[in-house]
């Protein structure tokens, strides 16, 4: 079950760290979702902020693994509130959302099943 733990967090802070940097450096890419979802552009730094947190905590749970767990948990919400941003906006485009939720979610369900 480590190994498992191991891989799926290490994949989501990833995954969740380059979105961070995305967001925190201008990119278009987050730009054009926030434009699709119709959210203000004044979001686009907090939200990277967020994500980075995120990341961070992930892997900070590899030395309190609470930590990990309340961060895990933050990124499924986080996830979910971009969900029903992309579902208000009838933007059903959600192959890129979902590789995010799913990574976390995995990472979710293996740090409560590791500890």
């Amino acid at each position: 079950m480590y190994v498992a733990y191991l891989a799926t967090t290490l994949l989501a802070a990833a995954l969740t760290g380059s979105a961070a940097v995305a967001n925190l450096i201008g990119h278009n890419y987050p730009k054009e979702q926030a434009d699709l979802v119709h959210v203000d552009h004044k979001w686009i730094v907090p939200f990277g902020l967020v994500l980075g947190a995120g990341a961070v905590g992930l892997l900070a749970g590899f030395a309190v693994p609470t930590l990990g767990l309340i961060a895990a948990a933050g990124l499924v919400l986080y996830f979910l509130g971009a969900l029903a941003a992309h579902v208000r906006a009838h933007a059903f485009d959600l192959a890129p959302w979902s590789l995010y939720f799913v990574t976390c979610t995995a990472a979710l369900v293996t740090t409560v099943l590791h500890r």
